[in-house]
């Protein structure tokens, strides 16, 4: 492991633990539950809902989405699978910020990312979709945003 993985391991920790009042796995995976039947629904919102809000972002993704969507779908599934095992996480996370370099994603992309994708979980949660859900996930976000975006970074600048 470089020197850089361990500062940004340590970092994603250290964002776990001063997170861990609103980073509540089990309402993070209790909550993913709920909506867990109607993936399709999550991704096909949360495309709509980023190129509606984000019309820039359209020209990194390719005409037909299902692909992505499906993409989408087992990543989201892998996160809160693996919530409880910081390795994987961080492992899957720096692997997906890699790839998203050469997509030309950009760290700016990732609060947008964001708010669809909450926007998404929480149209389809509906009153599953509590303040502590979204407290949770936004947390959950914000380490994924950090981990991502880090590695984004790194392999964007070689």
């Amino acid at each position: 492991m470089t020197d850089h993985q361990v500062a940004l391991l340590e970092l994603v920790c250290l964002s776990v633990e001063s997170a861990a009042v609103t980073i509540d796995s089990a309402l993070i995976k209790s909550s993913f539950a709920a909506v867990e039947p109607r993936g399709s629904e999550i991704t096909t919102y949360f495309y709509a809902h980023l190129f509606e809000h984000n019309p820039d972002v359209r020209k990194l993704f390719a005409e037909h989405l299902d692909e992505q969507q499906d993409r989408l779908w087992a990543a989201l599934t892998t996160l809160v699978d693996k919530l409880d095992d910081t390795d994987t996480v961080v492992a899957v996370l720096q692997g997906l910020g890699r790839r998203h370099a050469g997509y030309g994603a950009l760290p700016a992309h990732f609060p947008a990312v964001g708010a669809s994708l909450l926007a998404a979980l929480a149209h389809v949660a509906g009153d599953a979709w509590t303040p502590a859900a979204e407290a949770s996930w936004t947390a959950l976000y914000g380490v994924v945003a950090e981990v991502m975006g880090g590695a984004l970074t790194e392999a964007a600048t070689g």
